[in-house]
């Protein structure tokens, strides 16, 4: 067969979450190979597939990704990426939480002190 990708792709197993175009409607499926330029997904048999370009987020690798679909067979499609619609997932933010919970933490705490008179 002869090979069409400008770059190897690394076999995987990722969990990913296609969202259709309108994000509305999304579904689960199984990132089993990717390169920089593209992946193929695997879908469960049943699931509903949006044909028009998804938007792939996978949270292993902290990414998501536009993408247009190549090719179709069964449940698995070849998807390629958009090169300027890549982008990075949020980082945690649970230490940003965890502070702004501790500062409320502490104005709560002065604010019984001072209703119950304890200054």
């Amino acid at each position: 067969m002869l090979e069409r990708r400008e770059k190897a792709r690394e076999k995987v197993i990722y969990a990913g979450i296609a969202h259709a175009d309108d994000s509305v409607r999304s579904t689960s499926c199984v990132v089993r190979n990717i390169s920089d330029n593209g992946a193929r997904l695997e879908f469960e048999r049943n699931a509903c597939i949006p044909r028009e370009p998804i938007r792939l987020t996978i949270a292993r690798k902290g990414r998501s990704f536009l993408t247009r679909i190549i090719w179709w067979r069964d449940n698995f499609v070849g998807v390629a990426f958009s090169p300027e619609s890549q982008f990075e997932l949020p980082g945690s933010d649970l230490a940003r939480r965890l502070r702004r919970s501790e500062k409320k933490k502490r104005e709560l705490q002065r604010r019984i002190k001072e209703l119950i008179g304890e200054d």
